[in-house]
């Protein structure tokens, strides 16, 4: 191991971790269950190219874990509703706070 691929996967999987901790939102923690799966099927090549079973069995899972959290917060139409709702109420609540915050100052 430690080649150039290790080094992709292991940067994708900290800048997705990164995006969904961020808690920038659905939209971008969705991107980021993206990028997990992505990082996670570079783990899975790696872990079978080099013999590392536990580490492809692992991210195989992983895989199948990230791939529900995709389809959580990008692909299902309910929360697909649910996320334009939420992102109404926020910019709502926003103004609101903006508008607040004026008045004090």
């Amino acid at each position: 191991m430690n080649g150039p691929l290790e080094w992709i996967a292991a940067i994708g999987t900290i800048l997705a971790a990164g995006l969904i901790a961020a808690d920038l939102g659905r939209k971008v923690t969705g991107w980021g269950f993206v990028l997990f799966c992505a990082v996670a099927v570079t783990w899975v090549v790696i872990g079978l190219t080099d013999n590392a079973i536990p580490i492809a069995a692992m991210n195989a899972i992983l895989l199948l874990i990230n791939a529900w959290g995709v389809w959580q917060y990008l692909l299902s139409p309910k929360n697909r509703r649910v996320m334009e709702k939420l992102d109404h109420a926020q910019e709502e609540a926003e103004e609101q706070v903006e508008r607040e915050m004026e008045d004090e100052g």
